[in-house]
Order: structure tokens, then sequence, then C-alpha cells
């Protein structure tokens, strides 16, 4: 794995190893797109972003909207809304680690909603004032990618919602990390896992 997803992977364990300490903090289908392939030789500087024109050609319609003109999906009507299995969640355009199904919640809004990002450095964010109320825009750290937006009216333990479009993801389920050269995030969930025994024990 690439030395930045390592360090993106070391983080995540690290948090889930924390997750149990944390307190609480401040507050139709998509269109299959052909999503540009995960870059798993990638570095810091070495990714480079297709053209737009490129980009157009390899994702879907929903997907370049989104991605790339900062557009929204319908909520429930997206593929990521009610996904309930174990797994990450990359950028569509580089397929770089964003979020982990250990922080997805039901927020009731239908769209994917996060509590947190695999890792701080996994995204970046700015204010938006395209409504009357300013929002803060999620974005993705190396390919740019507009996600969607974070909410400080989550549940604990960060008080957060990020609030993401299905369309600027891709899930890769837990069955598949180690294939697809996430494999350094299988120690989260193992962590995970091993955190909800314990608290099963009398």
């Amino acid at each position: 794995m690439p030395s930045h997803l390592r360090h993106i992977a070391a983080l995540a364990v690290a948090s889930a190893a924390a997750g149990t300490a944390c307190t609480s903090g401040p507050g139709p289908a998509l269109a299959e797109g052909r999503e540009v392939a995960p870059q798993k030789e990638m570095s810091m500087g070495a990714f480079q972003k297709p053209g737009r024109e490129e980009l157009r050609k390899r994702l879907s319609g929903e997907q370049f909207f989104v991605t790339q003109e900062e557009g929204t999906e319908r909520p429930f009507q997206n593929a990521y809304w009610e996904e309930h299995r174990q797994g990450i969640y990359v950028d569509v355009v580089s397929g770089e680690p964003l979020f982990s199904s250990l922080d997805k919640f039901d927020s009731g809004t239908g769209w994917p909603s996060f509590t947190r990002p695999v890792s701080p450095e996994a995204v970046r964010t700015h204010t938006d004032y395209k409504l009357i109320v300013p929002r803060t825009e999620v974005r993705s750290h190396l390919a740019d990618s507009h996600l969607g937006h974070v909410f400080r009216d989550g549940p604990r333990p960060t008080g957060l919602r990020y609030c993401i479009n299905s369309a600027a993801l891709r899930f890769v389920p837990l069955e598949r990390l180690e294939a697809e050269g996430y494999g350094a995030f299988l120690e989260s969930f193992r962590l995970a896992a091993g955190a909800s025994a314990g608290k099963g024990s009398p």
C-alpha cells in the first residue's frame, strides 16, 4: 500500500482503538459509472487528477455532476444510503480511502452519513455560501472531489454528521479490502470487533 494510504489506515486503526474512550465533539438507483480505478501506486505528490473531459468519459453523469460540479443527488434514491455491509468508502475518482462503515449511521436524511472520516487527513473542508445559511463543504484531499457537507448535529462520539453523496463514493466490502490494496484497514475492523465482544462480557 502506498505510504500515504498506510498513514491514513494507521490513523483509522488508532481511531478505532480509541473509539470507546471518545467523548462528544463539536457539536431511482445511482447510475452505473466507470469509476476511475483505485490508484494503488499513487503518492501524495504523484497522483495526477484526470482532466474534465477524461473524467466525463469515465464517470456516470451523476458522478460527474456531484464530484466536479458540486451537485447533490436525490435523497433515498442513491446507492449507499441503506448500505449496511462492513467495508470502506473510497473516492470514486482517485480511490483514496474516505469513510468507514464503522462510523456510518442512519441519519434519516436519505444520504450516507458518517460521524467522521477515516482520518483527519482524508478530507478538507471550507465554508459554502451557496445557500442563505453557511454550510461546511467536504472535499477529498487528493482528487478535490466534492463529497457533501458536514453538520454539527451528529451522534456521539464526535457530534458531527458527514452527509455524503453516494455518487462521490465507491464501496469496498470487507472481504475485498486485501485484494483491492486496502488491507491495512482490516485491523480497524478487528479492533472494533474485539471492543464489541468485550462490551458483551459479564
